[in-house]
């Protein structure tokens, strides 16, 4: 049996076909379509008409592509920037007229509670109780848990591209110091009830995911993509913390020559460095290992394990919600 997801963020459309046989999604096929929405829609501004275009025609060509693969129907999501676009659901209703996935968004919690399934089977049981950092384009998901599915879960709007628009554009680059300064303090208050609950659960690991997270890695020097995912890989808080002062003090086209920067995301790395390594901080975290499984990998896990049922009612919920403001603080309502 072949599966497929399609993955709607920020800056792509991504596809993974997986076999499914014996429980675990084992990849066969990935592809991505580079849309940068983050650069076309304004935090909590609508999505624009060429946006949804460019979007419709990423989502139709992974659904061919899946097709071919002998992949049935994707399971297709979008993440924060449509979520908290006011025609959020215009978007989806076109998407879906004109390709026939069935496009949902889902709520940043269920992300943070997908996400922590994917990266506690990637680590084991032996990882113990785990906590979780994901740093997208317009949220942070912190989870923590002791079991399969998380007994904590936060959604924050600290993504990278989010915090770059508010506060380091305007065309100043490298960003001034004023401008550091007031996303530093964003970024700890809006952190700080969910890193006092982290601390206060005392996770015996912490894993970080994201594509975010993997660039800040091999900047810190972690080992490049080519050693294929079964290569450890760890980041040290002091060195994230270095690598905010080298960014800082560079432009978005000189970030772009740094070791794991690329030009697309040179421009929010800042921001994205600076919210993990404030996370790992507050949360008392001094390193984490870097997870190849994320959302993609969860969503897939838990299809497996649950059903079609269970999709099914994540994309009715989805029809039925109505554009929802940042997501307040809350204990996950699943149990582990």
């Amino acid at each position: 049996m072949r599966i497929s997801v399609v993955d709607v963020g920020s800056n792509t459309v991504r596809l993974m076909v997986a076999d499914a046989e014996g429980g675990v999604p084992l990849p066969v096929h990935t592809a991505k379509w580079r849309l940068r929405l983050s650069e076309q829609v304004r935090p909590g501004g609508p999505v624009p008409e060429e946006a949804v275009e460019r979007l419709v025609s990423a989502v139709a060509d992974a659904g061919r592509t899946a097709d071919r693969w002998g992949a049935s129907g994707p399971l297709a999501f979008a993440t924060a920037v449509v979520r908290a676009a006011p025609n959020r659901q215009e978007v989806l209703r076109t998407v879906r007229a004109r390709t026939g996935v069935p496009l949902c968004t889902l709520p940043g919690e269920v992300e943070a509670e997908l996400t922590f399934l994917g990266a506690r089977r990637w680590m084991g049981w032996r990882a113990g109780p785990l906590a979780l950092l994901d740093i997208g384009g317009g949220s942070l998901e912190i989870a923590f848990g002791r079991g399969r599915l998380p007994g904590f879960v936060a959604s924050l709007p600290l993504g990278a591209a989010r915090l770059t628009h508010e506060f380091l554009a305007g065309g100043q680059d490298p960003a001034s110091p004023d401008q550091l300064r007031a996303l530093r303090r964003k970024v700890r208050h809006q952190l700080r009830d969910a890193a006092a609950r982290i601390r206060w659960e005392g996770p015996r690991t912490a894993v970080a995911t994201s594509r975010t997270f993997q660039q800040l890695g091999r900047l810190c020097g972690a080992p490049p993509g080519r050693h294929g995912p079964f290569m450890a890989r760890r980041m040290l808080c002091s060195d994230l913390g270095d690598a905010v002062g080298r960014l800082a003090a560079l432009s978005a086209a000189e970030r772009a020559r740094l070791p794991g920067i690329s030009a697309p995301r040179s421009a929010q790395s800042l921001a994205g460095a600076v919210v993990g390594h404030t996370a790992m901080k507050l949360t008392g975290l001094d390193s984490v290992t870097l997870c190849p499984w994320a959302i993609r990998e969860g969503v897939l896990l838990r299809h497996i394990e649950d059903g079609p049922s269970w999709w099914a009612e994540v994309v009715r919920r989805s029809d039925e919600a109505a554009p929802p403001a940042p997501a307040p603080l809350r204990l996950a309502s699943t149990s582990n």
